[in-house]
């Protein structure tokens, strides 16, 4: 039995047809794509995610899906810098900024679906503003959004993210599923979501505008500067 049913499988395969421009990759790391697992080495959602995946790849032609499997490929763990799954990966052109970590259910499963079309068109509705200050970038971001599946508020921090990794090869943008990666949480202090954390050096809470989470990711870059031209 499918996860989607067949009425939104429909809704989704229209979608894609009519709003894909180019192809998109979707690279999902996992270490079983089954029920059974080696001991020790768990993965509670990657089947379930993992099987998300295919019935949204093949429900459009310009998707194509790649799993990799940490256990038995780390080389390409290492060269996608995955360090724990199940992760999704979503590119163009080879790109590799667009993350999930968790399975895309609930609210963010229409996170996952806008972000294809994004991905497939390597373009965004972010601002021009926005835009011009994240070319001008000097430095990587590395932007972590902490959600949950049931948050209503989490999608729009999830899409200013993602976005931005779209717009500029210095940032990456991870949406963690907070509930799948409790120490994770923990490491960071997430209390409430949507949570962002930004370079390890910034932080907030909310779905804040566009213009206030860009404001954040400057201040971040800026801290990155300084703290180089300290150690020059």
């Amino acid at each position: 039995m499918g996860l989607l049913k067949p009425r939104d499988a429909e809704a989704v395969q229209k979608r894609l047809a009519s709003d894909l421009e180019g192809p998109v990759t979707i690279r999902f790391f996992t270490n079983s794509t089954g029920g059974l697992q080696i001991p020790g080495t768990e993965c509670e959602y990657c089947p379930t995610t993992y099987q998300l995946l295919s019935e949204v790849a093949s429900l459009g032609s310009r998707i194509s899906l790649e799993v990799y499997n940490i256990l038995t490929d780390p080389e390409s763990a290492r060269k996608y810098g995955v360090e724990r799954i199940p992760a999704i990966i979503l590119s163009r052109d080879n790109g590799s900024g667009v993350r999930f970590y968790g399975i895309p259910a609930g609210f963010e499963f229409a996170v996952l679906l806008d972000d294809l079309i994004d991905v497939s068109r390597g373009r965004t509705s972010l601002s021009e503003r926005t835009k011009a200050a994240l070319a001008s970038l000097e430095k990587d971001v590395h932007i972590q959004v902490f959600v949950t599946p049931t948050c209503p508020y989490c999608p729009k921090a999830s899409r200013i993210a993602h976005a931005m990794a779209i717009e500029s090869p210095r940032v990456r943008a991870d949406v963690v599923e907070a509930m799948e990666f409790p120490m994770l949480a923990e490491r960071y202090n997430v209390y409430g979501v949507p949570k962002v954390v930004i370079n390890e050096t910034t932080s907030f809470e909310g779905a804040v505008p566009e213009d206030v989470f860009l404001d954040y990711v400057l201040a971040a870059a800026s801290m990155e500067l300084l703290d180089e031209g300290k150690r020059e």
